[in-house]
């Protein structure tokens, strides 16, 4: 290969780069890293742990906190790996929100989408490859004879919902309606500059502790997706690891064709969320900044200063 031809190779990959397919590279590696630590901290508490000989009684409840910190962590260094060159949307919810509000530009939700569920469906591989000893030892001590057998094995990737939801469709769709509003309105303060946003880079911890808060507060009705790659991604990889219907099209012994509801419910979640948001907050935010300067508002936090006129009243009283 002549020197110019390695020169031209270079230029184009330097040019890919510092355009779309660069901030697609992010999100492809953050939405991996987010579910290497994600459904990797679900394999700690279910199949780690119990057949590692390093837990001698179970956890019981005590092992959910295992996982809602997994994923709160999980979602502060994908954020950190990614958010200086994509954003770290890391989550198709996240990018249809900034792009009805946000101007995010509407040619690049597909693909940012696309390399979302790509780094989802490796980084569940990954996690496969790293626990599956783990996984068949649980699977065995379980009784399962087959993988799709185990719904428990399962949760490890991809989600399903509670028993007590009785196989209805509209629980968990709209527990996934809820949370992911709860996720875009709370990300949508964070990065508002013109709010109390976190300051010195902490706005990662602070999204982080919002999914860990979710997690507590909204996880075990089905399991709180909140981002249909998190959950898309690794379920294919499932379906292909041998767990077949319950993964795709999710069925189990209580709930049947779920793989649509951790998709459809985080995107609609998603804009809800953001539209909330704008509109008891960052309208009001909008108006103070535009606001002529003698009816400008109080800064934020803070109650108007009492007139003299306030005082002479409260006096009289």
């Amino acid at each position: 290969m002549s020197v110019k031809d390695t020169s031209h190779r270079s230029s184009g990959l330097a040019r890919l780069r510092s355009t779309t397919g660069g901030e697609l590279l992010a999100e492809f590696l953050g939405t991996a890293v987010l579910i290497l630590l994600g459904c990797g901290s679900v394999a700690v508490a279910l199949a780690g742990l119990p057949g590692s000989g390093r837990q001698m009684d179970a956890f019981g409840p005590g092992n959910w906190l295992i996982i809602a910190f997994g994923w709160g962590l999980a979602v502060t260094f994908a954020v950190y790996v990614a958010g200086g060159v994509s954003g770290a949307h890391i989550n198709p919810a996240v990018t249809l929100a900034f792009a009805v509000r946000r101007k995010f530009p509407w040619v690049k939700v597909v693909p940012y989408w696309i390399a979302q569920v790509l780094g989802a469906f490796v980084g569940a591989a990954i996690v496969y490859w790293v626990y599956a000893d783990a996984i068949n030892a649980f699977n065995a001590a379980e009784g399962f004879a087959e993988r799709s057998e185990s719904v428990p094995s399962f949760s490890i990737f991809a989600t399903f919902p509670a028993e007590y939801f009785g196989g209805g469709v509209w629980g968990p769709l709209f527990d996934q309606i809820v949370g992911t509003a709860i996720l875009v309105l709370a990300i949508a303060a964070l990065i508002d500059s013109r709010n109390q946003a976190p300051q010195s880079n902490f706005g990662p911890w602070a999204i982080g502790f919002v999914v860990t808060a979710i997690g507590l507060s909204f996880g075990t009705n089905a399991g709180y997706a909140i981002n249909p790659a998190r959950d898309f991604g690794p379920r294919l990889l499932a379906y292909f690891a041998g767990w077949g219907d319950a993964a795709f099209p999710g069925n189990g012994e209580w709930f049947s064709n779920y793989w649509w509801i951790p998709i459809l419910g985080p995107l609609v979640g998603g804009v809800i969320g953001i539209v909330v948001y704008d509109l008891f907050i960052g309208q009001v935010l909008k108006a103070r900044e535009t606001a002529p300067a003698e009816v400008e508002g109080p800064p934020p936090g803070r109650v108007p200063e009492p007139t003299d006129e306030t005082e002479t009243r409260k006096s009289a009283e």
